[in-house]
C-alpha cells in the first residue's frame, strides 16, 4: 500500500520497471527495504529519497558483489559510512547499481539511456544511468581514475567527487588506496548540492565574479570539435555574467600528472587485489594487465610517482589560491558508440591524482542529441564556492542550450 512517507519510493519503483528492461542499471532492488526504510523516516532535508548504491558500497543486509564472480553472495554486516550519512538525512537506498568489475574497465550490462547502442561509460556506470532514466534523483558512485566524472558526462547527469581523504571510504572496496573517493550522481547540481550538504554540512556559496581558468584537454586527448565549442559557449557565457576567465595553458603539466596516476594506480590496486589476483580465470583480461604492472612496478617508481604528486599538488593549489575554478570537459567527446569499453578516463586523471574536488555539469549535447558534459575543478578547501560556481554555471549552460 502506497502512503506519503512511501510514495517517492513507489514512483521509483515503477519507473524502474518501465527501463530497467532496456537499460540494465540495477544488480538488484530491494523493493520490500526501501519501502520499510521510507515508513520509519519522520525528518531529515532528504527525507524518503530513494537512491542507488554502486556495488562496491556496502548496505547492511545486502550483497557487495563488485562485478565479480568472486564476491558472489558476499552479504555486507553494516553500512557504509557515506550510506549510513544519507540515512541519517532521511534518505532510502532502493538497491545496488552495476559497476565494472572491482571498479576498473570491464564493462557491466548497463546501457546509456540516452542511446541505448553507447556505453554509460564506467565504473559508476549503473549509478549514472539510473539517474538519468530518471528512477532515481541520486545514486552513490566512486572515482578512482574517471570513474564517476566520465559516466556523468556521457548520461548527462550532475556528479560530485569529494575531496580527497573529506568523505571516508569506509565500506567501499578499494582500488587504490591514495587515490579512491566517493562520490554523488544527481538530476542536477541543485540537487546534488543538497546532497552534500546532507552528508557533510557543505554550505553552497554564490558565486560573485568567479575567476575560471579554461582548460581545453587537447593536450592529453583528441576532443571533439562539439566539446569544445561546448566549452567556447559556456566561457562566453560565463564572461557575460561577469566573471574574469583566462587559459590555463600548460601550467600544471597535465601529461605527466596522468602518467603519474596510473603509476599510483597500478601498484595500489596490485595490493589491494592481492588475493583476488590468485584467481587470474576469474578476472577480466583488462584487470590482469593493471595486476601485473602493479607488481612489476618497483617501490622506488612508485615513491618517485608520490613524490611528483606531491610537488604538483602544492603548485595547483597555490594556483587554486588565486583562481577559483578549472574548467574543462569532462570526457573527451560524447559516449562511444559500443558496449564493450567504457570510453578514457583520461580527462580525469591529472585531477584525481591531485585529490581535488569535481563537480560534472550536463545539458550540452552533439548534434546527434549525445550528452556532453563539462568539469569544473576547485580547492578542496572550498567546495561549497564550487558547487556555488557549478549551479550557476549550469544555469548558464541551460539557457545557451534550451534544456530544462
Amino acid at each position: 500500500m502506497t502512503t506519503e512517507r512511501t510514495a517517492a519510493v513507489e514512483e521509483a519503483l515503477r519507473r524502474l520497471e518501465q527501463t530497467e528492461p532496456g537499460i540494465r542499471a540495477w544488480v538488484r532492488v530491494d523493493a520490500d527495504g526501501a519501502r520499510a526504510a521510507a515508513e520509519s523516516v519522520s525528518s531529515g532535508p532528504l527525507r524518503g529519497v530513494p537512491f542507488g548504491v554502486k556495488d562496491i558500497i556496502d548496505v547492511a543486509g545486502l550483497p557487495t558483489e563488485c562485478g565479480s564472480p568472486l564476491r558472489r553472495g558476499r552479504i555486507a554486516t553494516a553500512d557504509a559510512w557515506l550510506v549510513d550519512r544519507l540515512r541519517r538525512a532521511g534518505a532510502v537506498p532502493l538497491g545496488k547499481t552495476v559497476t565494472t568489475e572491482f571498479a576498473y574497465f570491464q564493462p557491466g550490462p548497463t546501457r546509456n539511456p540516452h542511446n541505448p547502442a553507447h556505453t554509460p561509460g564506467g565504473s559508476s556506470s549503473g549509478s549514472a544511468a539510473a539517474v538519468a532514466s530518471g528512477v532515481v534523483p541520486l545514486a552513490l558512485g566512486s572515482q578512482t581514475a574517471g570513474s564517476l566524472t566520465r559516466p556523468a558526462s556521457f548520461c548527462g547527469v550532475a556528479g560530485y567527487v569529494a575531496p580527497a581523504g573529506a568523505w571516508p571510504t569506509t565500506g567501499f572496496t578499494g582500488l587504490s588506496r591514495t587515490l579512491d573517493a566517493p562520490g554523488l550522481l544527481a538530476a542536477d547540481v541543485g540537487f546534488l548540492a543538497t546532497a552534500v550538504e546532507a552528508v557533510d554540512g557543505t554550505l553552497t556559496e554564490e558565486p560573485r565574479s568567479p575567476e575560471v581558468l579554461l582548460w581545453s584537454g587537447t593536450e592529453l586527448a583528441d576532443i571533439d570539435p562539439a566539446m569544445l565549442d561546448a566549452l567556447e559557449h559556456t566561457r562566453r557565457a560565463l564572461a557575460a555574467f561577469g566573471a574574469e576567465t583566462a587559459d590555463l595553458g600548460d601550467r600544471t603539466g597535465t601529461p605527466v600528472l596522468a602518467e603519474t596516476h596510473a603509476t599510483v594506480m597500478a601498484y595500489e590496486a596490485a595490493r589491494a587485489l592481492e588475493a583476488e589476483a590468485r584467481h587470474p580465470e576469474a578476472l577480466s583480461a583488462h584487470l590482469c594487465e593493471l595486476l601485473q604492472r602493479g607488481r612489476d612496478t618497483p617501490v622506488a617508481a612508485y615513491e618517485a610517482a608520490l613524490a611528483v604528486r606531491d610537488s604538483a599538488r602544492t603548485r595547483i593549489l597555490d594556483l587554486l589560491d588565486r583562481a577559483d575554478v578549472i574548467l574543462g570537459p569532462a570526457a573527451p567527446g560524447p559516449a562511444p558508440h559500443g558496449l564493450d569499453a567504457t570510453g578514457t578516463p583520461v580527462l580525469s586523471r591529472p585531477w584525481q591524482l591531485l585529490g581535488l574536488p569535481v563537480v560534472t555539469i550536463a545539458g550540452h549535447r552533439d548534434p546527434h542529441g549525445m550528452p556532453l558534459g563539462l568539469q569544473l575543478i576547485g580547492h578542496p578547501d572550498r567546495a561549497g564556492r564550487l558547487l556555488g560556481i557549478a549551479r550557476h554555471t549550469e544555469t548558464l549552460v541551460q539557457d545557451i542550450t534550451g534544456s530544462p
